[in-house]
């Protein structure tokens, strides 16, 4: 099988380079840093995309849902092939409204959600209290989702990356940036460090950064670098059940009873600083949710890039004019979500076999 270079160490990366690597193939994998240094290890973790879409699935609430369900046994994968335990919390979720007018688009949403095989249950707020005592006794209803889930994300890469090694794929990091010098025949890439790399197929899965190597190929990729921040509490014992999500944010609690609280989204280009103003928007409604969270100063507070798209959807798929070239990238703050289905259409398509989802709505050129 031809060597493939993967360019790019975060979660969609990594995925792509142990699908690969499972059917034989020689992967290189890139990482301009550390594996999972951007988006991917600052994320939530969260596995929710019913509660991200309100109305009107698309192509994109389609792809979230294949990823969510190719998850379950993708994650037991990782951790066999890595031998890491990573916290995988099937919890389901509450999507929680303060208002009566907002009690009917709980029956709307949980109408169109019920169509893809969900199991959907309107609590009101007296089963809501007994399901989450210590949620607002503002929030009057909420839809329970028994599917969504989350993962802790810093050690879903580092497993991710273990499971890599493990069956071969040959990682480097602390590259710099990484500049394509021959895109003819066989493909070469130069490291900022002076390294040079050769493949016969080449995977960019860049995040926010894609960009700068589609101009190479003549391919225009409008990708944004969004600053999400988010911050976290530690607890003695855990004190939510499930991830509640509102139209303000969500709170997700981890097995090492902490919860995390996210996210505040700003443009800000490149730069992943925290800043008093992102946190103190989370600070001022999250009381809304959890009142006890007005009493406890947050322990951790962090940044990462999200790359979004123009139109919202991920670019995923082989280039037209440079068969040889695949895109992944776009995946906003879905990457952890859209790991395991981004790379199982990879492997698909790169391998000539039948996709488990159209990729038509993610083509790479569809700016072109």
């Amino acid at each position: 099988m031809k060597q493939t270079v993967v360019l790019g160490g975060g979660v969609i990366g990594l995925s792509i380079a142990l699908k690969l690597a499972l059917e034989g193939i020689e992967v290189t994998l890139l990482e301009k840093q550390t594996c999972g240094g951007q988006a991917s290890g600052a994320a939530a973790g969260m596995l929710a995309p019913f509660s991200e879409i309100g109305e009107d699935p698309d192509d994109f609430f389609e792809l979230c849902l294949a990823g969510l369900r190719e998850f379950k046994s993708w994650q037991q994968l990782v951790n066999d092939i890595s031998g890491m335990d990573f916290d995988y919390s099937e919890v389901g979720s509450l999507h929680c409204v303060y208002h009566e007018a907002d009690l009917l688009s709980l029956e709307t949403r949980k109408a169109w959600q019920e169509k893809y095989g969900a199991e959907m249950t309107i609590l009101y707020q007296d089963q809501l209290a007994e399901q989450e005592p210590l949620l607002s006794k503002d929030i009057i209803g909420a839809l329970y989702n028994s599917e969504e889930a989350h993962v802790y994300a810093p050690d879903y890469v580092k497993a991710l990356e273990q499971a890599c090694i493990k069956k071969g794929v040959i990682i480097f990091e602390e590259l710099g940036d990484v500049s394509l010098a021959e895109l003819e025949g066989t493909i070469t890439l130069v490291a900022e460090t002076g390294q040079t790399f050769s493949a016969q197929t080449l995977i960019v899965a860049t995040g926010a950064w894609a960009h700068l190597q589609a101009d190479r190929f003549h391919v225009k990729l409008p990708l944004y670098p969004i600053r999400g921040q988010i911050c976290a509490y530690q607890f003695e014992e855990q004190r939510l059940n499930h991830i509640i999500y509102t139209s303000q944010g969500y709170l997700v609690p981890k097995a090492n009873r902490t919860i995390v609280n996210g996210a505040s989204e700003d443009i800000a280009g490149y730069r992943t600083d925290v800043t008093e103003k992102g946190i103190q928007r989370l600070l001022n409604w999250n009381k809304r949710m959890m009142p006890m969270l007005e009493e406890v100063e947050p322990f951790h507070t962090w940044a990462g890039l999200r790359p979004a798209t123009q139109d919202g959807f991920p670019f995923i798929g082989r280039l037209t004019d440079y068969p040889n070239v695949y895109f992944a990238c776009g995946h906003y703050r879905n990457g952890i979500l859209l790991s395991a289905i981004t790379a199982e259409v990879v492997k698909q398509e790169l391998l000539g076999q039948e996709l488990a989802i159209s990729l038509e709505s993610f083509r790479p050129e569809r700016f072109t």
